[in-house]
């Protein structure tokens, strides 16, 4: 197979709200053949584990929400810092492109890229356009967005602009095509309970106080997987002894495909990634959105699952034991809710994300990169193609980005 690649640029930090998505674009790039980097700050270097053959550089960026005003001038010498770094980090690599997924630790790399006029997009996540998303929107050539509406956009002011959905790993993005475990009056409701990448204690305090609750014979049917923050764990596992109810806890669960596979209710918060798995896996939830967020985002996240059926919403403080009790034992004496909630949520999911998004990605560097940036990979059933073969490989310039994304212009 024959494939013009390039060097593509990831730009991502802080949370694993923006690294997991980046990750998975970063798999899938490397796949295709592209030379793949990450720039990230220091607390993106938590999560490199996650991103294979891909060297990563670390920019330091920093926020202007907090601090004062004599946080605020240090947070801007240091962005400033952080540009200067990315603008010779930038020129050494010479990428093809550069994507960033929003937050303050994207801003030096994607506004070094739109100085030095490499190719540059954003992504953003969430239901609401990011401050830095919102800021670097009109300078850059791209702007991907997770849902068909999202708040704060403007798309007159955008060069370009689609839905793709947000990555999510492919064992996740493959189970939305499977069958909905098995679910009736007299079998196991599966539970699983997360609270995004650092926990949330709320659900450590009402989760096993509702379940406690229950009538005996609906609790012999729970099994439950619940994260927990460390601080919480040990109380939590002492509640669900008391109740002889099958529980597994941990601080961090690494295989969330496999318990998402099985899970037949997700109880969580409602950030970017978690409704995109939930979404693309085909699994119905109750979400209680993380209250101060951003703009409200993570309530933004939730609104179109709700609206079609997909997910019960609660607000922080309406996150009792008494209601969370009332609906589960609703929702165990009604299967075909579960049923519908899971059908409804499946039909909200965008599996292919990681497919558009690396297309978006991979056109935006051959129809705006510079072709010194660009090399040809040649392989014919896995063997190298003769040198002479080159001289047949098209090398006009491909169409223009619009051109090559017509179709997609009235996503949004």
């Amino acid at each position: 197979m024959r494939r013009r690649t390039s060097h593509i640029v990831l730009a991502a930090g802080g949370t694993g709200g923006h690294m997991f998505p980046a990750a998975v674009l970063c798999a899938e790039l490397v796949r295709r053949g592209h030379r793949v980097s990450l720039i990230t700050d220091g607390r993106g270097m938590r999560y490199q584990s996650q991103f294979k053959n891909c060297k990563t550089y670390v920019v330091d960026s920093a926020t202007f929400a907090a601090g004062g005003v004599f946080g605020k001038i240090r947070a801007g010498f240091k962005v400033i810092s952080g540009i200067w770094a990315a603008r010779r980090l930038l020129k050494q690599l010479q990428p093809g492109a550069v994507i960033g997924f929003g937050g303050y630790p994207s801003l030096p790399s994607l506004w070094a890229a739109v100085q030095l006029g490499i190719p540059a997009a954003l992504h953003e996540q969430n239901a609401v356009l990011g401050r830095v998303n919102r800021f670097l929107a009109p300078r850059v050539n791209a702007v991907a967005l997770t849902f068909d509406r999202t708040e704060k956009i403007n798309p007159a002011r955008y060069e370009y602009m689609c839905v793709t959905g947000t990555p999510v790993r492919p064992e996740i993005a493959e189970m939305g095509e499977r069958f909905f475990p098995p679910l009736g009056e007299d079998r196991l409701l599966r539970l699983l309970v997360i609270g995004g990448s650092q926990g949330a204690s709320i659900f450590s305090e009402v989760v096993p106080a509702a379940l406690s609750t229950l009538p005996r014979a609906l609790q012999r049917r729970l099994q439950v997987t619940q994260q927990c923050r460390a601080e919480d764990i040990e109380s939590v596992r002492e509640s669900y002894a008391r109740t002889n109810i099958a529980a597994e806890l941990s601080t961090f669960i690494p295989n969330i495909p496999e318990c998402l596979e099985w899970a037949h209710l997700v109880i969580g918060r409602a950030g970017a990634s978690t409704v995109s798995e939930i979404t693309a896996a085909g699994r119905p939830a109750i979400l209680v959105p993380y209250p101060h967020a951003t703009d409200q985002h993570q309530k933004a996240n939730a609104r179109d699952l709700e609206e079609v059926g997909g997910a019960w919403i609660f607000d922080n403080r309406d996150f009792t034991p008494g209601r969370l009790a009332k609906l589960l034992q609703k929702l165990s004496k009604n299967p075909r809710d579960i049923w519908f909630a899971a059908e409804q949520s499946r039909k909200e999911g965008k599996p292919y994300a990681t497919k558009d998004l690396a297309d978006l990605i991979e056109r935006l560097a051959l129809a705006c990169g510079a072709q010194d940036r660009i090399t040809v990979h040649d392989h014919v059933m896995g063997q190298s193609r003769k040198k002479e073969d080159e001289a047949s490989v098209d090398t006009r310039s491909p169409p223009s980005l619009n051109e090559k994304y017509d179709e997609k212009k009235d996503a949004v």
